[in-house]
Formats: C-alpha cells, sequence, structure tokens
C-alpha cells in the first residue's frame, strides 16, 4: 500500500478547504530551567525566548496552508494585541481570515506555555497558562457567520469542523452548515469536543474523535483496539455518518464505515515528545485526502503517518507534503521490496528528491560477501539519504570474471543485499558497466572501492557533470572473493588430498614377480 499512498500524496493537489471552529492563539515562552526557586518549591525559568503559533481551527488552517490547501477561516478574535498576531500568522500563510469577526467583550483565546531546558535533556513544558471565555458566541455574531456560510461552502471542496469547546460551533450553526453541506454535496468532517453529547454533530460525513471522546461519548470503554470497531458502530449509526476514525495513540486508529466494514489502521513506534496538535494534524489530512478524492482507507493512512509525525515535535508544528512523503519512502517498505526495476528506482529517487533527499549509488559483483563489502556499503550508507547497490546479472559476471563465476546467482545476490538495513534498493543489470543505470539515476554521490582511481570510474564524467561527485571508500586488506574463492580450494586440497596410486609391481625377464621396493 505504500506505493498508492505515496501516489496519492503526489497527487493531491491544492483544494479549497473551509476551515470552522474557534482560533486559538500559542504562546511558546522557552528558557533554562536550572534551579529551584527560593520563593517557592517550584523550579525557575530562566527565559530567553518568545515563539508564537496558531492553535485550534487556527492551527488547522495553518497545517492545511503548509500542505497545499486553499484555506478559507471562520471563527472569532477578540479586538486585542493577540487577535492582531493571529491575523498576521494567518496572512504570513495566505489563509482567507475575511470570515473571522472581532467581539469587544472577549479575549482572543490564548494558550501560553512555559517550556523548560535542564542538563542537555530535551526540553519539557513546564506550566501552561489559559486567557479564554467559553461561553457561547453571541447571537448577532452567530447570525453574521450564518449569513456566509451558502456562498463559503459553495466555494470549498470540503468543510472541516475544528470544535474545541470555546464557544463558536453552537448547536445552532452548526446545524445550519452542516445542511448547507448536505444540500450542496459538500463534505463536511467533524472533530469533536470531549462530551457525552454529539447531537450537534448529526449528519456530518465523518468525526475523528480520540480514544477518550470515544468513549464519553457512547458511554462505552475502549480496552483493546477491537472494541473501537463496536464504539464506532454506535457512533455511525447514532450520528447517520458515512465514517468514523477514532484514534487510539499508539494502537493506530479504527476506521468503521457505515456499510459495516471496519480496520485497524496500525501505526509504527514513535519517539513521542509532545502531543499537542496531533488531532488537528489527523483532521488536516484526512480532510485534504478527502477533499482531493481520496477514500476513507488511504485518509486514515496518511492521517495516521501525519500524527506520528507530528508527536515527534515540539507543540503544534507544521508538516510538508515532502516530510510525509519521506516518511513514507524510508519506513514503508518492506526488505522484500528493496530489488526494482530501473523505472521503479527513476521514480523512487524522483520522489526522494522532492523530499529533499541526497542519493547515493555503488555497484559490484557483490559474488561472495565479506567484511570489505559491509564497510563500504554501512559507509557509501552514511554519504546520503538513499543507497542504490546495482549488481552485476549472471551473465555479466560471467563475461566479466570466467565461466565458473559467478559462485552465487544473482537473485540469492540480490537477497543478501536487501538484507542490509543499509541498503535501500538493488537493482541487476545484465549490461558490462552501469553506466546507462548511472545515467538513468543520476545520483548525487557514486560510490566506488579504493583499488579504483577517480578516471577508471565509470561514470564519474556523467554524474560530476550534473552536480554529483565520486567518493573512493578505502579497501579493506586481505578480504576479497577471490582470496575467499582461493583459501577455499587450498583448503579442500588439504583436507582431502589426492588418493596415491600404489606402485605396479616389478617384472623381470625371467617373468618372475617380484615386490616392489619401499
Amino acid at each position: 500500500m505504500a506505493f498508492d499512498l505515496i501516489r496519492r500524496v503526489e497527487t493531491l493537489g491544492h483544494p479549497r478547504i473551509l476551515v470552522v471552529g474557534d482560533l486559538i492563539l500559542d504562546r511558546y515562552i522557552w528558557g533554562d530551567a536550572e534551579r529551584i526557586s527560593q520563593e517557592a518549591p517550584v523550579p525557575l525559568l530562566r527565559a530567553d525566548h518568545r515563539e508564537h503559533r496558531l492553535g485550534g481551527a487556527a492551527s488547522v488552517a495553518t497545517m492545511l496552508s503548509a500542505l497545499g490547501a486553499q484555506v478559507c477561516l471562520m471563527g472569532v478574535v477578540g479586538r486585542d494585541p493577540e487577535a492582531s498576531l493571529v491575523r498576521q500568522l494567518l496572512a504570513d500563510r495566505e489563509i482567507d481570515d475575511r470570515l473571522v469577526l472581532e467581539l469587544d467583550d472577549r479575549p482572543t483565546t490564548l494558550k501560553e506555555r512555559y517550556i523548560g531546558r535542564a542538563q542537555d535533556r530535551h526540553p519539557q513544558q513546564m506550566i501552561r497558562v489559559d486567557y479564554e471565555t467559553r461561553d457561547p458566541i453571541p447571537r448577532a455574531i452567530e447570525t453574521a457567520l450564518d449569513s456566509c456560510i451558502p456562498e463559503a461552502v459553495k466555494n470549498s471542496d470540503i468543510v472541516l469542523i475544528s470544535d474545541y469547546d470555546k464557544g463558536v460551533c453552537t448547536p445552532s450553526l452548526l446545524r445550519r452548515l452542516i445542511a448547507a453541506c448536505r444540500s450542496l454535496g459538500v463534505r463536511v468532517i467533524a472533530d469533536p469536543i470531549r462530551s457525552s453529547d454529539y447531537s450537534k454533530y448529526h449528519w456530518v460525513h465523518c468525526m475523528t474523535p480520540n480514544r477518550l471522546e470515544a468513549q464519553l461519548a457512547t458511554g462505552m470503554t475502549i480496552a483493546n483496539p477491537e472494541d473501537a470497531f463496536e464504539v464506532g458502530r454506535r457512533l455511525v449509526s447514532t450520528l447517520d455518518m458515512e465514517a468514523v476514525l477514532v484514534t487510539l495513540d499508539r494502537d493506530g486508529m479504527a476506521l468503521v464505515r457505515a456499510d459495516g466494514r471496519s480496520e485497524i489502521v496500525p501505526t509504527r513506534p514513535r519517539q513521542v515528545y509532545d502531543i499537542t496538535g496531533a488531532g488537528d494534524m489527523v483532521l488536516s489530512v484526512v480532510g485534504l485526502c478527502l477533499a482531493s478524492r481520496a477514500d476513507y482507507d488511504e485518509a486514515a493512512a496518511l492521517g495516521n503517518v501525519a500524527g506520528g509525525l507530528e508527536v515527534e515535535k515540539i507543540g503544534v508544528a507544521l508538516l510538508s507534503r515532502e516530510e510525509i512523503l519521506g516518511d513514507l519512502i524510508d519506513h514503508h517498505r518492506a526488505e522484500g521490496d528493496k530489488r526494482l526495476g530501473l523505472a521503479s528506482i527513476v521514480a523512487d529517487v524522483r520522489r526522494r528528491r522532492q523530499a529533499g533527499q541526497r542519493v547515493v549509488f555503488t555497484n559490484g559483483c557483490f559474488d561472495l560477501l565479506h567484511i570489505g563489502h559491509a564497510r563500504l556499503l554501512r559507509e557509501a550508507a552514511t554519504l546520503g539519504d538513499f543507497l542504490i547497490v546495482g549488481i552485476n546479472s549472471d551473465a555479466s559476471v560471467r563475461r566479466l570474471k570466467g565461466q565458473e563465476r559467478p559462485i552465487n546467482p544473482e537473485d540469492a545476490r540480490a537477497e543478501l543485499l536487501a538484507a542490509f538495513e543499509c541498503v535501500d534498493a538493488v537493482i541487476v543489470f545484465d549490461e558490462d558497466t552501469p553506466l546507462a543505470l548511472i545515467e538513468a539515476i543520476q545520483p548525487d554521490v557514486l560510490v566506488k572501492g579504493g583499488d579504483y582511481r577517480p578516471d577508471e570510474v565509470v561514470g564519474r564524467d556523467e554524474v560530476e557533470a550534473s552536480g554529483g561527485k565520486v567518493v573512493l571508500i578505502p579497501l579493506v586488506q586481505g578480504h576479497s572473493t577471490t582470496r575467499i574463492i582461493h583459501r577455499v580450494a587450498d583448503r579442500t586440497l588439504v583436507s582431502h588430498p589426492p588418493e596415491k596410486t600404489p606402485p605396479s609391481p616389478a617384472i623381470r625377464p625371467s617373468g618372475v614377480v617380484h615386490p616392489a621396493s619401499s
């Protein structure tokens, strides 16, 4: 499925997406937490840096913009300095904020996080301070937003609801928004609040609750991933949805459809630094995929990947399509898929270059693998991000080395090379040299052993002409396939010496046979 997902990311396009919900400004104050305060038993933070990022529905909007969508945002802010910061950050991402209204009687929601560094450890959040009003927006503001819904939905490929329970997503506003989406044939996806009453989301096409939210909404327990299937079926049935995606942190996601199909979309282990923003990222990527005509399977799988990448970052962070592509390419290919044809290799190289990766190429017969091969491959892998190994076919080896070679057939040699973790792709070539491969791949780095002079390296001119370089890696003295073959042959002769032919009896002219002398 990895290649299907890669193709999906490459063809996402630039859909128009309307995001409706609660705008939040996230302020991060960074510093060194070096000691305990003398005033109270709390860490003392020596602040040295302040940073602002968008949160809530504004976070979803910026994530979508970073992923290439055209975004319109609907919500409210106060009439304060924080509102000006929000608008400036939205303008920096070219997000349409004409449907963001200002209120005199409430502040812009602000979450202030203090992040401390100590003893060279990874930075940790020490405390969060919130400035907010959670009352429903005034009726006059709701009416103003309501009047904009028909035109905004008509100009959108999908609508996302980012509900943080700060007062924008009132039941009446969502009811009219969802009705407009249904009437115009535009999907609407909701990231819901933590509540036992989800009636205001009735008739959304899909939602993305986390484990706890799904349990509270249904009164059911998710003790293991499979329990999420029954919870999902309850939500789909009660709210008349097409599907639900229940996020299950380390267990991945449970995808449940109205037609009864359900599956667990697994995730891979991640180094989790901060779960802030993971839910927003899942909503963003799922919405982007569905807006680009992906199915729920693809949307869930890519949402899972993006959510995993998000928790590896501090705070609400943006991802690019290149980062998602890079993760798919790096971690979603089994060893058995490493042997590729030229067309697949070239396509893979193109994707990796789009993801900003460097391509390394080396080649050889690799007949009997030894420590010299292992060290060359490991060192070659450190020179870039994607190591391709070209190996001579059996016919090519025979032409170069003689009819007794290779010892190992090409299939076995390719499989052994693919077993190296540092090797990303293996390709067999039939020619005497890899020149045609090098011309097609155009590696950034061409690697050969130190027994070559630079002017002897096939493909050097082509690689350097395209801006690449040639690297010669010193040989491990005393190790080569030829030496191994000779040692094996010598030891075979010593262990199994040829049988001596007994001497013939001596025959004298008299015709009498006499025993031979010893």
